[in-house]
């Protein structure tokens, strides 16, 4: 299900389907290392996050992350949307792309899109992004499209504090 469109990208529902691209994305060690180990090691586990991860939360919310596409090609890049995390109290905006997607813009314009769309078409007033704070490039992209540091926050005992963005939409 297409969700939006922007210039050079499509961002569309992710799927059981999804799975193969979910397990390479999520075993980049720049994921592991930047937004942490989701354990997601075979098919099943893919298949089992997507289930229980975007899928329940387009069923609970009505929205999730999105998969990232050319608009031109069709090849998936990464990832892009919305979360509803119980240990924040607004939605959360979540991105991660393909290395080799990095630096060309991509993620500043699926960030942007989702931004506009949470407020535009979901009629939220405020959303916030996370992201370590040795994550340069994810702090720039969230100041380029209107974020605001606001605090440290720790969403696990076992995990370091990250970096807590908001802005309004």
């Amino acid at each position: 299900m297409l969700i939006l469109e922007t210039e050079r990208l499509r961002l569309r529902r992710l799927s059981i389907d999804d799975a193969d691209f979910i397990l390479k994305l999520f075993n980049e060690p720049s994921f592991i290392q930047y937004i942490g180990d989701k354990n997601v090691r075979t098919m099943e586990d893919a298949r089992l996050y997507l289930l229980n991860g975007p899928i329940a939360s387009y069923q609970k919310y009505g929205f999730g992350l999105f998969l990232i596409e050319m608009k031109d090609s069709g090849a998936p890049l990464g990832i892009c949307g919305l979360l509803k995390r119980d240990l924040l109290d607004d939605v959360d905006l979540g991105y991660a792309l393909i290395p080799k997607f990095w630096s060309q813009g991509y993620g500043f314009e699926a960030a942007a899109a989702v931004k506009s769309y949470a407020g535009q078409v979901l009629g939220m007033k405020r959303i916030v992004a996370i992201t370590n704070k040795e994550n340069q490039s994810s702090i720039r992209l969230l100041e380029k499209i209107g974020f605001r540091f606001e605090r440290m926050v720790n969403l696990a005992d076992d995990q370091e504090e990250v970096m807590l963005f908001g802005t309004t939409v």
